[in-house]
Parts: structure tokens; sequence; C-alpha cells
């Protein structure tokens, strides 16, 4: 394992190439206050038994990456102790240790963090409020891995830990970390800018790999849970892995490039560190795989590991997020003036001295493989490794000692402060660093958005160049991004192709990112909150096939202006006029003989009833309304009960005198002359009678009616109760019934005039009416409901008249000849022929 904590400065004084070692001056400062530090210095963990140039090349990256940020880390200490407002007359000391990448190394430092100040003892106790560890806060480390490891730890003493590399949304849970804390975005930001990204340019068709450890499995959880709720299908999801020395770690990448070409997508997601992801795209030129879309992210797309492997221009277009950080003034110029003073014998005669000073029963001098490294080396880094997160994270720990020791412009108190009271004021107030204000959220993140880059080549160097931007909603400057296909364009990666609107996807197959786009059927709309079926409309709406909105509904009635409405009241018209007409010509010869056979003046009473049931007609056309679904059935009933209460007692008259006429000289005096029209009048009462049950029982209503026709909301009367319906209707029924028994045998002597003949057929058309009108009325839900109660009126009402009243009109206006009193003698003015015998 490479030195945890101290590489003596060996051969300093050759002058370049020097260690890295000595560049840091010393890994351990002492000060009022000391700050660990956990960076990624050590080679030991990477295999170099074979140190071929590109694995030389690897071990460099990382360790250079690891040699900046410790040395930002001492910038902004040094800046901090220079500084005479923010911790005036304190000091702040650092120990820089070794992670080597390695949970188990890492540990190892934590511990020491952890024991407590001038010991190497670790106090078990019940209460640590008092408790004062070896250092105040953490700076680090770098990989989610180990900061899962090293956040419980530091979380169970309540030791600010601040991480300037570490994204895992697991470590967003503040209940089981604390005292974590980070100065840069979660994966959360992160496959939220991937997702809105992949939406931009209509790619829903995608594989996504992920290297196998927690910054890749977590990463690919969200991805996975985000795409589906943004229709994003993922044709292929799989793991590749960090140890590239495993022996099945080779297999593992093959096979993995198999199943992605086999899938036919053109974007892969990829959530990886640089060495996973060089080995990737290493093996998909190797195989042959073709240009992609690759989607990366910072992990590894700034790393020129991945820009190493030979030929990577061919791989395709690289896209890919990365944190927007600012810069740090004046680093630069101290790394430059570091390295000049590193070459002086002096500088390194005081790094001797204070490793003498260390403990070596504790700290592992023997630093192996330190490496050489020249300003020239780690120079082209400076612009490229992000240092500003490092930099953030050591001002918030001064921020925080700053307001929990009280500092004034004047100086801070020389009072203690425990780890654990740091934690407040790092939760509640922002802090400014080189003018720019920061905060942690609930999360203790800080989210400062995304960069859109993409890799840009130029005479074989790779560029990173900005295309967009990402701060809760994304940016792209698509004109800038040249795409590896022919037009420059970018490619589509679609399993299906995108349904339009008013279309829903119908899954085929077992997989369900392949489907087919199905229209919305009628009275169904598409909503853009669920593209896999169509809502159906609310019940006062409508919809044509395809739609993406309903409509309103439009009321249907049988209108005045409609022309079958407008024919049926040029029918009723003609009704009322031929019954009017009928009854003037009937007053006219009220006295005649035929009129006098007829009823005389009951004839007149039956006209007028028949007038008022053709023009109830009415009450059918137009809006329906509560009040007329109630009259309608009544008025109709009530009409044709007047005709035929009317009509009663002259076919009682006709079957006594010729059915029973011993009986009839003493019952005739009760169905003629005046008791006629008490009849008339019980019979009429009894119909007002039953008019009252139906409207007790159930009367007609109203009826908004959505099923029966697509478009419109049909008004219609409907019938509440049948037995009520039955009710009404059925009296009218068995008065006909009575009149057809009483007139349809008769037989007329000589050749006298058959009145009887009138009262059957009357009787006779108004059963048959009806029996049509019940089978299409029960049966009927539409406007022609309305329609078929007209027409069973006027037919009723015409039947009636051309049985029985208009034969009589002909004969008064054509053959006046006929009505003699000899022709149209009443039955009941001759003496039965048993009588006469």
């Amino acid at each position: 394992v490479a030195g945890l904590w101290l590489c003596l400065c060996l051969g300093c004084a050759w002058a370049a190439p020097l260690s890295p070692w000595c560049l840091s001056a010393q890994l351990r400062r002492p000060g009022d206050f000391v700050l660990g530090g956990l960076f990624p210095f050590g080679k030991d963990t990477l295999n170099l038994a074979a140190r071929s140039e590109p694995t030389l090349l690897l071990c460099d990256r990382l360790f250079t990456d690891g040699l900046i940020w410790a040395l930002a880390m001492r910038f902004a200490i040094e800046q901090i102790n220079n500084s005479s407002w923010l911790l005036p007359g304190v000091t702040l000391g650092y120990d820089m240790c070794d992670t080597c990448f390695e949970p188990l190394v890492a540990l190892q430092p934590s511990l020491l963090f952890l024991t407590r100040n001038g010991t190497r003892a670790i106090g078990v106790l019940c209460d640590y409020s008092e408790y004062q560890p070896r250092v105040i806060a953490v700076i680090g480390p770098h990989k989610s891995d180990l900061c899962l490891l090293t956040a419980k730890l530091f979380s169970s003493f309540l030791i600010p830990q601040v991480s300037y590399g570490a994204s895992s949304e697991t470590l967003s849970n503040t209940e089981l970390y604390p005292s974590f804390y980070r100065t840069v975005p979660s994966d959360k930001n992160l496959v939220e800018a991937v997702v809105l990204l992949l939406n931009h340019f209509g790619w829903n068709w995608v594989a996504t790999v992920a290297s196998d450890d927690e910054y890749g499995r977590g990463a690919q959880v969200l991805f996975l849970s985000m795409a589906g709720t943004n229709s994003i299908c993922i044709a292929f999801e799989g793991l590749i892995p960090t140890e590239l020395a495993e022996p099945d770690a080779t297999k593992q990448l093959e096979n993995t490039i198999k199943l992605i070409n086999s899938t036919k997508v053109n974007v892969i997601v990829l959530f990886a560190h640089s060495v996973p992801a060089q080995a990737l795209l290493q093996h998909s030129l190797a195989m042959g795989l073709g240009k992609k879309v690759w989607l990366g992210s910072e992990a590894w797309l700034l790393s020129d590991i991945a820009t190493s492997v030979p030929n990577i221009q061919s791989v395709g277009t690289v896209l890919g997020f990365v944190m927007r950080t600012g810069t740090v003034p004046g680093f630069q110029e101290f790394v430059a003036e570091l390295f000049n003073s590193v070459a002086q014998e002096e500088f390194c005669q005081r790094s001797r001295e204070l490793s003498g000073l260390e403990d070596t029963e504790v700290l592992d001098t023997h630093c192996r493989q330190c490496g050489n490294v020249t300003l020239g080396d780690i120079w082209p880094m400076l612009g490229v490794t992000p240092v500003q997160p490092v930099h953030v994270a050591v001002y918030s720990v001064a921020h925080a000692l700053h307001r929990a020791l009280g500092c004034t412009s004047k100086g801070c108190p020389k009072t203690p402060v425990r780890s654990w009271q740091l934690l407040h004021f790092m939760n509640t107030l922002p802090f400014e660093v080189n003018g720019q204000s920061f905060r942690f959220d609930q999360s203790h993140g800080t989210n400062t958005g995304y960069k859109l880059i993409l890799w840009a080549w130029r005479e074989g160097t790779v560029t990173y160049l900005p295309v967009g931007d990402y701060d809760q909603s994304l940016y792209v400057r698509t004109s800038q991004i040249q795409f590896h296909t022919p037009d420059k364009k970018e490619p589509t990666s679609e399993c299906f192709r995108r349904c339009q609107p008013g279309q829903f996807r119908r899954t085929k197959g077992f997989n369900l990112c392949c489907y087919d786009c199905t229209d919305c059927s009628e009275n169904t709309f598409w909503s853009s909150t669920d593209s896999t079926s169509c809502s159906p409309c609310p019940q006062h709406q409508w919809a044509p096939t395809r739609s993406t909105r309903c409509h309103n509904r439009t009321e249907r009635f049988l209108s005045w202006d409609e022309p079958l409405a407008v024919a049926l009241l040029t029918l009723v018209a003609l009704t009322a006029a031929l019954s009017c007409g009928a009854a003037l010509l009937f007053l006219q010869h009220l006295q005649s003989p035929l009129v006098q056979l007829a009823g005389g003046a009951r004839s007149l009473l039956a006209l007028l009833w028949l007038l008022l049931q053709s023009l109830s007609c009415c009450l059918h056309v137009g809006r329906p309304s509560a009040a007329l679904c109630l009259l309608q059935q009544l008025c109709y009933a009530l009409c044709l009960n007047g005709c035929f209460s009317s009509l009663l007692p002259k076919a009682l008259e006709i079957t006594l005198v010729t059915e029973f006429p011993r009986c009839a000289p003493r019952l005739l005096r009760w169905v003629t002359h005046g008791r006629a029209w008490l009849v008339v009048a019980v019979s009429i009462l009894t119909q007002v009678l039953l008019c009252w049950c139906h409207l007790h029982l159930g009367p007609d209503y109203l009826v908004a009616d959505y099923e029966s026709l697509p478009r419109e909301v049909l008004l219609v009367c409907g019938t509440q109760s049948w037995a009520a319906f039955a009710l009404l209707h059925g009296y009218n029924s068995c008065l006909a019934f009575v009149c057809f028994l009483c007139t349809f045998m008769v037989q007329t002597p000589g050749r006298r005039y058959n009145v009887a003949r009138g009262i059957t057929f009357a009787s006779f058309i108004y059963f048959i009416i009806w029996i049509f009108f019940l089978v299409i009325f029960a049966t009927l839900r539409t406007v022609l409901r309305a329609v078929t109660q007209i027409c069973t009126i006027l037919a009723t009402t015409l039947g009636i008249l051309a049985s029985y009243f208009v034969p009589k009109c002909y004969i008064l206006v054509f053959r006046p000849d006929l009505n003699t009193r000899d022709y149209f003698q009443n039955l009941s003015d001759e003496q039965p022929e048993e009588d006469r015998q």
C-alpha cells in the first residue's frame, strides 16, 4: 500500500524530476484546528506488473488528479490562514492521506482521524459531546464507494465530512449520513439532465451501461426509474467490471458489446469512472460496434484516459454533462511557484525534518512507486481538473468555524469548539467564496448546474466544446453539434415510431418498449400524462377519433325548425282543421237525423277532444322540460278518454237494442238523452283519478341521454314506471275494447245506416296503432321517441275521424238526400221484433 501519511523526499535535491510528496512540502501540518484530507495519491491499486505505456499513462492521470486536489486543499488553507477576516488569529492545519481508491485503505486514515486528539486511541463513550477527535472536519474522499464507508464512521461522531466528488444519491439520506456534505451535485440532477437531453433529440431506444461500483449502480438505477416515466425505453442495461485484472473482466466486456450490438440502438448512456469507461470504449472499437452516440458524465468525459484509446475518434459522437464550476483565482500561480520552490535544497530539508518528527510506528513513510512529476506534466490538467469543489469544501468548514467561534474583525476567541457544533452553521447559513454564494440544500449538497460538452476533434486532439447548459431546465445549441452521421444531423434511435397526437401506445410482443400507435376511439382523447391509453371524455363532452381534447356536447331534441318537426306540425294543423271542420258541420246540422244518430251534442264533444288531442302534439316539440314531460302522457290519455267516453253511450245503446232487446226498455234510459252525459262525466272523472295516480306512482321525467348519440346529449322524456304508464292508458284501452265488443257483431235492419260500423273501426284502428306504438316506444331512445308519440296521436285522431266522422260529413255535404229520419232512425226508437209479434 502506498504511503498513507508521508513520503520522504528522496533525491529531492537532484532538481527535476521531483517527487510529488515534496510538492506539498509536507502531508501533515499542525494548527489550532486540523482538517483531514483524503485524496487518491497512490498507484499501487493498479496492476503495474507489465509497465506498458498505456497503463503508465492511466496511473499518471489518476495520480495527477489526486495531486491537484491535494494542492487545492493546501492552497485554500493557506489563503484562510493568511486572511485577516475569516479566522484571524486562528490557524488551520491538515492531515492529507492516501485512499489509493480502496475502501480498506481509506478506512485506516479515517480511523486515525477519529482518535482522541494527542493520542492513538478511540474512546468508547456514552456521550461524545466533549470528545475532541484528531481533526475538526474531513475533506474528501472523491469516490462515492469510499464516502459510503467513511461517512458512517464520521456520522457516528458527527464530524463534518465534505466530499468534493461523491455524487451518489444514497448519500443524500441525511438520516443515515447526518454529517456528510458535498460540493458537487448528486446523481439525481445528472440523470434528470440526461433524460431531458434524450427527449430533446427524440431518442427513446437506448442502452445504458454502468461501472460495477456505487457510482455506476446508483446512477443507473436512477436513470432507469426516470426513463420509464419519460417514455424512454431501455434496450439493454448492464454493468462492466471496475477491476480489469479479474479473469472474467474481458469476457464480461465482450458480452456487453455483443448485447448492445444486437439491440440496434444508436445511443449508449455510460455511467462509469474513467478506467472502466476506457476499457468499454476500447473493446467497442476492437469488436466493430460501429459509431454511436455516447452520453456520459464528468467521471470519464474530462479524463485523458478515455481519449488515449487508439482510434477513439471512430467511436462516434460523445456528449455529456460536466459540473459548472468556476475558476480559483491564483491557484495556477500557486502551483507554479510551488514547483519552483521545491527545487531548492532548503525546502526538501525542511520536509525531511518534519518527517523525522513523525511516529514511525503509526505512519508508513515508505512510498512505493511514488512517481516523478514536473510542472509540465500537470500544467495541462490544471485547466481541466475541477478544483473549485475542493476549494469550496475547505471554505465551508472555515466559515462554519468562523461562526462557531464567534469571530469578529479583531480576532477569534480562543474557545474550544467540538466538531458537532459546526453542523448547525453548515446546515443553515450560506457562505461566500471568491464572490460566489454557496449554500448546502436539505440533502447537504450544492447544485451549481451542468454544462453540456461535446468531444470535438481538431487535428487529432480533443477539445471540450460547450454546446448547452442545464440548471433546472435544459438548453442545447443544436446547431453547434456535428454528429457522426453523413449529414451531421442527429441520428434516430427508436424501437417504435413516435406516436402522433391522438394516438396511444399498444405494446406488441414481450418488450414493453416496442409498440404500435393506435388511434384513440370516439369519445376518448389522448393525454400527454398517460401515453399508454386514451382517457374517456367526461359525460357532458365528446371527442372524434384521434382527438387530443374533448368538446362540449350540444343538446338534441325535436326542435321547432327541423324539417321533420315542420312536416309533423303541418299534419297536426291539417288534423286540427279537419276536427274543426267536422265540428262546425255537425253543429250546423245538429238537429238532423244523422247527427242525432251519431250522438248529437256528444259528437261535438268528441270532436272537441280530438281537436285538443291533435294540438297536444305541440307538447312534444321543442326543448323538453320536467313540466312538459308530466303533461305529455296526461293530455294524450285524457283527450283520448274524452273521445271514447263520448262514443261509449252510443255503443252501449246499440248493444242493448240488438243483443239484449228484453232488457233494453229498462236500461236504455241510462245511456240515452240526459243520463248519457252522466256516463260521459263518470268516465272522464275516472280517467282524471287515474291521471292523479299516475303522477304519484311514477310520472314521466326528463332524461339527459349521453349514450344514444355520439356527439350530442339527447333530451327526452323517459318512462319512470311502466306500471303507472299501463294504469294511465289501460282505462282507454278498456273503453275501446267495450266499444268494439258492443258494435262489431251488430247487423243493421233493412236499408238503414249502420252507425255501429264507425265505432267498431275506430276502436279497431286504435288497437292496431297502439300495438305498433308500444313496441316502438319501449325500444326507442332517440329523438324519434317524440316523433313516435306525435305520429301515434295523429294516427289515432285521424283513424277515429276517418272511421266515424268523415263518412257522416260526406253524407252531410255530398248526399244530403240521405239525411232523413227513415234512413237514420235511432234503434232505440224502434220496437223490438219480439214485442211486435
